[in-house]
């Protein structure tokens, strides 16, 4: 009899797991026995939990997401200004905590997952639709009329930041990436 307790604890070592075993392969192509390994448990334990590697997968990004919208919200929890808002969801997209390799490889297998999973796409989907709203809703003071369009292009400078981290041997390097983001905006506002 598993001891109470328990279930949340190893879930979450099989979320960790999951997104380090993606970002060690650089790949969608591991099995839940590595990632069972990788957790400390046993593979039937990982299915008992999980169901299957598509349903891993899925909690492991519905994770990242949820840490990603978790450094937003603390970022727009603060902001007193459009522009801080601005800010502080560059900021929560390259965070710490949400910019590591693993986290980078996990995001850009995500990308293609949901190139063939319906329920890959809708999550994507969600991510990129708050991402556009967030973004819209702090520029709209600023620039009127022009927050969506700027918007989509914010939302995509930061996705191909994401692309061009992931696809660097470097170690990602978040401060840059912000700095690249809020200096293309400045430039934009100002124009």
């Amino acid at each position: 009899m598993p001891k109470l307790g328990m279930e949340p604890i190893r879930r979450a070592a099989l979320i960790d797991a999951t997104i380090a075993e993606i970002g060690a392969a650089g790949t969608l192509d591991i099995t839940v026995g590595q990632i069972a390994r990788r957790a400390g448990v046993s593979s039937g334990l990982a299915h008992h939990y999980f169901g299957g590697k598509d349903d891993m997968l899925m909690a492991a990004m519905r994770h990242v997401m949820r840490e990603y919208a978790r450094e937003v919200r603390l970022g727009l929890a603060v902001a007193q200004t459009p522009r801080a808002r601005l800010e502080a969801i560059v900021r929560g997209s390259f965070a710490a905590s949400n910019f590591t390799p693993d986290t980078i490889g996990s995001w850009l297998n995500f990308y293609v997952l949901a190139l063939s999973s319906g329920p890959a796409r809708r999550l994507h989907r969600i991510y990129a639709k708050r991402l556009r709203s967030n973004l819209c809703h702090a520029l709209r003071p600023l620039v009127g009329t022009r927050a969506d369009n700027l918007g989509a292009q914010t939302a995509a400078l930061i996705d191909g930041l994401y692309l061009h981290q992931g696809l660097s041997p470097t170690v990602p390097d978040g401060d840059t990436a912000i700095r690249q983001v809020m200096s293309h905006l400045d430039r934009e506002l100002k124009g």
